[in-house]
């Protein structure tokens, strides 16, 4: 075998393994832990968000999900249900428990433009940064009805 060829294998069995210890058990955390941790999605965990936004609040999420935009005359939870865990149609997704920053990152895109979907979009548009830091920090601290495939055979 070529020293090449065994480098190549070598670096793809070390990439391999770095991966596998990235999702160890201990670094997962558990439906129960996260809905029962409001700073798991909610950026409290440090000062800001990884999509630059302020310090959500909570209640004042809340307010939001259920408050009608005045682009499609929607809310949060007409569509996601309450709670963010019981969708109108099964292609919308559960918010319910979802990372903060995936929610805020979802919204920004929305509201850019860089991701389109003929609701989100112009509900998005007259989102402030505080705004989606709120609701993802709502849509966040609820309990979860989400799974991973961790533990499925």
């Amino acid at each position: 075998m070529s020293k090449a060829t065994h480098a190549t294998r070598l670096s793809i069995v070390l990439l391999a393994t770095f991966a596998l210890a990235a999702c160890s058990q201990s670094q997962v955390e558990s439906a129960d832990k996260s809905a029962a941790d409001p700073g798991h999605a909610s950026g409290e965990h440090s000062a800001s968000s990884s999509a630059g936004l302020p310090q959500g609040r909570i209640a004042a999420g809340e307010h939001l999900a259920t408050a009608k935009g005045k682009a499609t005359g929607q809310s949060c939870i007409d569509c996601h249900g309450a709670d963010g865990n019981q969708p109108i149609d099964p292609t919308y997704p559960r918010l319910g428990g979802q990372y903060g920053d995936y929610l805020a990152h979802a919204l920004q895109a929305y509201r850019s433009g860089n991701r389109d979907h003929m609701l989100m979009t112009p509900q998005a548009a007259s989102l402030s940064d505080q705004d989606i830091a709120d609701l993802a920090a709502y849509f966040g601290s609820r309990p979860s009805q989400l799974r991973d495939l961790h533990g499925v055979n």
